[in-house]
């Protein structure tokens, strides 16, 4: 298009926020009226929250980030759930929708013609279109579609609403002298129907949907919808496809609502392109979205990273006069990103892992170097701090000279409480990097006691726990007996490490054995029947545990005091 000078308003209306965003802009409808979805820790099994669902619509993993549980539980369900340890976070499944809205822009705009002269189509990268689905049949799509695949329930991942189409046209419609041409021009899209006939679907349907893209490998997720509010469990989705090299771009909303969240702006406003059985012209920053995709995919087709790409795009946009909070870097310029930027400059950068070795007054936190950019050494820590504060500690230093992975100790934490950090990398030019923030709980007072006197290795301990926390923790008995336990168990405790071969000491190792591997089975099932014999199972075997060592103890005790008399 001729416009060289867009208004304010117009602007705002039509501006895309790049990678990372985890918040969702625009309205939405209400989402189902009992769908939650129930966070977990990523040390933690799907059980936490499965034994208390009355039926689940979907379990994600999302690695050392996190896991999460979508489904309908009780409201006395979900008031364990909010007291259990495991449990990060409890939040509505909300729905999400196609965007669609007005702005002057055209694909000419950006300069993508002038790529296609130069023999830039894209092809290698795989972009991601995360939307209603993709029309198998269109003739501007057929040769780039790869694979698909469907997370509305509807068994296929072709388009029946068209908001999908007419995204992927806009990324990567072939240059064949008909019809319209994309961005990108050979790239390979894939459909990743979220997104419902009615242009609708669920945050935990979305994020699915994001999960599978990373596992995939793809290079670019397009992400042209918006929903009501920000959730923590797209947040997860959007973290764990970041650390596996997607570069996802998201709309920015139609609303106006811009704010420092915004990197990059792109055309949005009449844009013509495919539509199922055809063409058709729509607006709005879904439409924004793709231009900025099939640009990121051009540069990924030409080896950049995904972090490499994503600040190449804002290093090379067009200035158009606004502030940095409503046009972002400005405006994409893909002839300037991709033929003007050279070899890319790799980035520092470092991301958080989850802790390991989490007791009752220290954990282990790790993260890992995953470039050392331009400089030759970084200085990588941690900080970190009790949960919803600031995270004012910090770890000692480490100077590293090669990517990898890191860690550090700390201590002197208060049992049972939530603790939050994150890892920080100073390059030895003076970039630097900041991984996203993990939490983890201690272990309320007490530990294990018995358990630790007597389990021989570390999974066992964590069975057990996960069984206390869990399963014993989730009602006022249990959680009475747990206090009981920690009342009367050092002594024992301390009996059983004096006489580790003691009968006593071996019959408590025995039943730490089977109640270990009884856990470990409740964790796996997916029957709550199973589940809930099992946890009988092992909550009688956790009183005859403690009846055991105590009998035990008093009996060494006693021969103990007749030795010295």
């Amino acid at each position: 298009m001729s416009n060289e000078n867009v208004s304010r308003r117009n602007l705002l209306r039509g501006v895309a926020a790049g990678a990372a965003a985890t918040g969702m802009a625009g309205k939405a409808m209400a989402g189902p009226p009992e769908r939650k979805i129930v966070g977990l820790r990523a040390d933690s099994g799907f059980g936490a929250a499965r034994k208390h669902a009355k039926d689940i619509h979907r379990e994600l993993d999302f690695g050392s980030v996190g896991k999460a549980v979508a489904g309908r539980f009780s409201q006395q369900a979900l008031n364990a759930l909010e007291n259990n340890p495991h449990v990060r976070y409890v939040e509505d499944d909300h729905t999400a929708h196609a965007l669609a809205q007005t702005l002057p822009w055209g694909i000419d705009r950006v300069d993508a013609d002038v790529l296609h002269s130069n023999g830039e189509t894209g092809n290698g990268a795989d972009i991601a279109i995360i939307d209603t689905g993709i029309d198998e049949d269109h003739p501007d799509l057929q040769a780039n579609l790869g694979t698909g695949k469907d997370f509305t329930g509807t068994g296929s991942w072709n388009d029946d609403n068209g908001h999908g189409t007419h995204c992927a046209g806009i990324s990567d419609a072939i240059d064949n002298t008909e019809g319209v041409v994309g961005v990108s021009t050979e790239a390979t899209l894939h459909a990743v129907k979220v997104l419902d006939s009615g242009g609708s679907g669920s945050y935990s349907d979305i994020a699915a949907g994001i999960r599978w893209v990373a596992d995939q490998g793809y290079d670019v997720g397009s992400l042209s919808l918006g929903g009501s509010s920000g959730s923590s469990t797209l947040k997860d989705a959007v973290q764990y496809a970041q650390g596996k090299g997607v570069l996802l771009v998201g709309a920015a909303g139609n609303d106006y609502g811009v704010g420092p969240e915004i990197e990059i702006a792109a055309p949005g406003s009449d844009i013509y392109s495919t539509e199922i059985d055809g063409y058709g012209t729509k607006s709005g920053t879904s439409m924004a979205c793709p231009h900025v995709s099939g640009a990121a995919g051009q540069l990924m087709a030409n080896g950049y990273s995904n972090a490499e790409a994503r600040q190449q795009l804002k290093d090379t946009a067009e200035d158009i006069g606004l502030a940095s909070e409503e046009q972002g870097s400005g405006l994409l310029d893909a002839e300037a990103a991709v033929l003007g930027g050279g070899d890319p400059d790799p980035a520092l950068s470092v991301s958080t892992d989850s802790a390991t070795s989490v007791g009752e007054t220290s954990a282990t936190l790790n993260g890992t170097l995953g470039d050392l950019g331009g400089a030759s050494s970084a200085d990588v820590y941690f900080e970190w701090g009790p949960a919803g504060g600031s995270l004012s500690n910090t770890t000692s230093a480490q100077t590293l000279s090669s990517t990898g992975s890191f860690s550090a100790d700390v201590s002197g934490l208060d049992s049972g409480t939530d603790y939050e950090f994150r890892a920080v990398a100073q390059g030895s030019d003076g970039s630097s990097d900041t991984g996203g923030v993990q939490s983890f709980t201690t272990d309320s007072g007490g530990g294990c006691y018995i358990t630790t006197a007597t389990a021989d290795d570390t999974s066992k301990l964590n069975s057990l726990r996960r069984f206390r926390d869990e399963s014993m923790a989730a009602t006022p008995l249990g959680r009475g007996m747990v206090g009981l336990y920690y009342k009367i168990s050092p002594p024992i405790a301390e009996t059983l490490k004096r006489h580790p071969e003691s009968r006593t000491a071996r019959a408590c190792r025995r039943i730490v054995d089977a109640c270990a591997s009884l856990s470990d089975r409740q964790e796996e099932t997916e029957s709550t029947v199973e589940s809930a014999s099992l946890g009988a199972a092992l909550t009688m075997l956790y009183v005859l545990g403690i009846l055991v060592g105590a009998g035990g103890h008093a009996s060494i005790n006693l021969q103990e005091l007749l030795d010295r008399a």
